[in-house]
């Protein structure tokens, strides 16, 4: 089983690569943001996922081992094969799928071709138990980056609280994973006891920065 490959880019197609490994080339399958990182005649090493049918082998490629493991997730949901799963990884990265199941925000996952209301909300449904904690972390990890802040202190306001902030962060016309990282964000800044109002107020000052 292929597991990664590291070669030279021969040729980029609307939803493959030909990865040439010491003069041998592998056709890979991969999302629109992994393919915007392959240039022809540039070396690039992908970590592959491969299929192995009875008629055919298909290899998968990714910029990196987080879009991979998503690719695994989101295949295991009913209706969403390989190519659907690209599709979402293609328009999201993993911290925003992550963010848009534990907001339950369907109108993200549409954005991907071919996803629509009903497969969103099958997506949400089985995995957000899984990704919960996911979220609090990759918006925790997020916030150094952006503003240059040490990580926040564990801890943070009950799940009630946090979602009342964010619909009343909706309800100013935010996204809802949008305002969900950024409650998340402003929570554990704020640590155990922290009102919705406070949510709301800090929630818009990471909104805003």
């Amino acid at each position: 089983m292929i597991a990664k490959l590291t070669g030279v880019v021969d040729s980029v197609g609307t939803d493959w690569v030909v990865v040439d490994v010491n003069g041998v080339g592998y056709q890979v399958a991969c999302s629109n943001r992994t393919l915007s990182r392959m240039a022809v005649g540039e070396r690039r090493a992908l970590v592959v996922e491969t299929f192995i049918r009875d008629d055919r082998i298909t290899l998968y490629g990714f910029a990196d081992a987080g879009e991979r493991d998503w690719f695994r997730l989101l295949t295991t949901i009913q209706g969403v094969g390989s190519r659907l799963a690209l599709s979402i990884l293609g328009v999201l990265d993993p911290d925003q799928i992550t963010r848009a199941i534990a907001a339950q925000d369907k109108t993200a996952l549409t954005r991907a071709d071919g996803v629509g209301p009903k497969v969103a909300a099958r997506i949400i449904n089985e995995l957000k138990d899984k990704v919960g904690n996911l979220a609090l972390g990759a918006s925790a990890s997020a916030a150094p980056a952006a503003g240059g802040k040490a990580a926040p202190a564990a801890g943070g306001p009950d799940n009630t609280v946090m979602a009342d902030a964010v619909s009343a962060l909706v309800n100013l016309g935010y996204g809802r994973s949008e305002a969900f990282g950024a409650v998340v964000s402003a929570g554990r800044k704020l640590g155990d006891g922290a009102g919705v109002s406070e949510l709301i107020r800090h929630g818009l000052k990471e909104l805003s920065q």
